[in-house]
């Protein structure tokens, strides 16, 4: 069994996790869990890629832009990677994208990955004036996007005439330093065109607050792609987002629910909501909702702590993280 890792989305405003604080001291809060999640040995930091929270929350809530603030936390960490969950292709020129994330690899002494999909948040896009074609459309982009990543990562000059993207002799200065390229983790649910882009082109696949039974479902179907188009299935990694709810004993785990969950909800019925509760509890019940994840072969969960401090951290990386390594 290989190396289990963990990783945390780091707080930013997504999800009512920032509290109704000046911008300066939500960033310190976001900072100092860095550092901690850094000096306790977690694997990697995430932002998320998006300009508003969402939706269904508060709009004009804080939201910190995604390379802005991980630009920030590069600079400050010495061992966490760090990444997006995920970047959005549409919002930048894939040759742009290339730059930016092997500037960050310089930055980081070798840290940055590359996670992205091909967006969804129609209300953001129109929003903020970006166009939204159809589903296929926009996995086709992402398709030609990291077509040209990579050549723009491994090439001298980069040339890429296709049907969305277009570059000239485009030259990417810095290289990445990590060989031969950072980790490409493509995101998104679709089956039908977005896995067949996974199997094309990803490193590590990630599910958002995916189930078991859910990510079965799409290892099965990536490898199915995979033998369509003549490449080992085992050359990809397979990773989950998961709200993570952990307390030292059931009865502040209950009272954490109560306090969170909507009006008219009942706390297991807001369990359930949370990707199916497999991560939300004490340590022990953690482990065991982990490792059906494990069994189908995941080896890399991001945690959306609730209530994250560094005790919650401590507590995760000494009594759940801890337990799961193969022995």
């Amino acid at each position: 069994m290989s190396e289990i890792k963990f990783g945390l989305t780091l707080p930013q405003g997504w999800r009512h996790d920032l509290a109704d604080k000046p911008p300066i001291q939500q960033f310190e809060y976001s900072k100092n869990m860095a550092l901690a999640a850094d000096k306790l040995r977690f694997d990697s930091v995430y932002a998320y890629d998006h300009f508003i929270p969402h939706y269904n929350y508060e709009k004009h809530k804080t939201f910190f832009e995604c390379f802005t603030l991980i630009s920030a936390i590069a600079s400050i960490t010495k061992n966490v990677k760090i990444g997006q969950i995920v970047t959005c292709n549409s919002y930048r020129n894939p040759g742009l994208l290339a730059k930016m994330v092997a500037t960050l690899d310089a930055i980081t002494n070798g840290r940055a990955e590359l996670g992205i999909g091909a967006g969804w948040y129609e209300e953001e896009y129109i929003a903020y004036g970006y166009d939204f074609p159809a589903n296929n459309i926009r996995i086709e982009q992402l398709d030609e996007s990291i077509s040209i990543i990579k050549q723009m990562w491994k090439r001298k000059y980069a040339t890429w005439l296709g049907k969305h993207y277009s570059v000239r002799k485009a030259v990417c200065n810095p290289k990445p330093i990590q060989k031969p390229h950072p980790v490409i983790m493509v995101g998104g649910s679709g089956e039908k065109y977005l896995l067949k882009v996974v199997a094309k082109h990803a490193d590590r696949y990630n599910l958002y607050f995916g189930t078991p039974e859910e990510m079965a479902r799409k290892i099965n179907i990536i490898k199915e792609y995979c033998t369509a188009v003549g490449r080992k299935s085992s050359e990809i990694e397979y990773s989950v987002v998961l709200p993570c709810l952990v307390r030292e004993d059931q009865k502040t785990v209950q009272k954490e629910l109560q306090k969170r969950k909507k009006k008219g909800q009942t706390t297991e019925q807001f369990r359930q909501a949370l990707a199916g509760g497999y991560a939300i509890g004490t340590p022990d019940e953690i482990v065991g909702g982990l490792e059906k994840y494990i069994e189908i072969g995941v080896n890399h969960f991001v945690l959306h702590f609730m209530g994250l401090d560094e005790s919650i951290l401590k507590l995760f990386k000494t009594k759940v993280a801890k337990n799961l390594q193969p022995q």
